[in-house]
Order: C-alpha cells, then structure tokens, then sequence
C-alpha cells in the first residue's frame, strides 16, 4: 500500500478523531499534519500491515496527548489563546439542525467526563471503533476497554440527568436544554 492510499483512505477518520479528542479545529490540523507526516516517514517500520488502522490512530492518539501534556506546561498562554480562539471554533458533529442542537447539549456534558472516560466513549460511541481496536489504540486491555466504557456511559447519564432537560418540542423532535436554560426561560 502506497503513503496517498493510506492518507485518502484514513484521512477523513484521522482528522475527525483528532478534532473529537483536540476541539480547536487549529490546533487539530497542526495534529493531522504531522500525524500523516509520521505516518510517511516511519511506514517502512510498520511490522505488520494488518495493523495498519490501530497503527495510524495510536501515533494520532499519542500526538494528541502531547499536546495537552504540552498545553498543561504552558495553561495561562493556552487560556489565553482558548478565550480568543473559541468564538472561531464550530461544533464537530453535523447531520441535522435537531441532531446538532442536541449534541451540542450532550457534547458540552460529555466534555465533564474525565479524558481516559471520554475518549474510549467518543472512540466506540461516535467514531464506531470496535472495542478490540481501542484497546490496540490506547495500547490498553479489551477488559479495561470494556471497563472504561462502562464507567463514561455511566458516569454521562448521571451527569446528563443532572444538567439537562430531555424534552420534545412542537415537531415531537426530542430536544436537550441546559437545566439553567429552561429556569430561565419560565422565568421569563
């Protein structure tokens, strides 16, 4: 397999992986570019081409994480750059307007979760890695997967049932509100 069949082939997955874990569309293309980069310059290293796949996201996954073991080095000018960036940031998820209006309730609970919870969640959950792949990715056990998983659902739907509001609208299109978002419009 030659390096630009591997780059379309992986592309779209690679760059939506990493804008899943990363969530600053800047930073994850930083991410994405040298994730393929690696990926160009170590192929010949590649032991077994059936691996190709956990091969591709662990060097994404290792990538992404450090950044964030760099970003907690530097966490004043990162807030900084966040506050200014964030207005520029666009959600990662789109097929609907009803889809995004919810994921975006969800997603900003699911941020709550802690990172090794969210990610195996967002891994299995979204992205529709198989357990067996994560564990290869994260260079973890199919149980501790399995763990995991269990832990973030469980842990998101304490959260979820604490801070949101699941309710239909006039359309019978369920909707997910902030708790704070539906006081303040009865106060209204």
């Amino acid at each position: 397999m030659e390096f630009w069949d591997i780059y379309y082939q992986y592309y779209e997955r690679v760059r939506k992986f990493i804008l899943t874990i990363i969530k600053d569309e800047w930073v994850a293309d930083d991410i994405i570019q040298e994730t393929f980069a690696r990926i160009q310059r170590n192929f010949n290293q590649l032991k077994d081409p059936a691996k190709i796949s956990a091969w591709i996201f662990r060097i994404a996954y290792n990538l992404c994480q450090d950044h964030f073991r760099r970003r907690k080095k530097s966490a004043t000018t990162d807030n900084q750059i966040e506050a200014q960036t964030e207005i520029f940031t666009e959600p990662i998820f789109h097929k609907q307007l009803e889809q995004h209006q919810m994921g975006e309730c969800v997603q900003a609970e699911m941020n709550r979760l802690p990172e090794s919870l969210r990610t195996v969640l967002v891994m299995f959950d979204v992205l529709e890695f198989s357990q067996k792949e994560i564990a290869e990715i994260l260079d973890i056990t199919l149980e501790n997967v399995k763990v995991r998983l269990h832990r973030a659902r469980k842990k998101l739907k304490v959260i979820l049932e604490e801070k949101c509001n699941f309710d239909r609208d006039e359309r019978n299109v369920l909707i997910c509100e902030p708790n704070n978002a539906k006081t303040a419009q009865k106060k209204k």
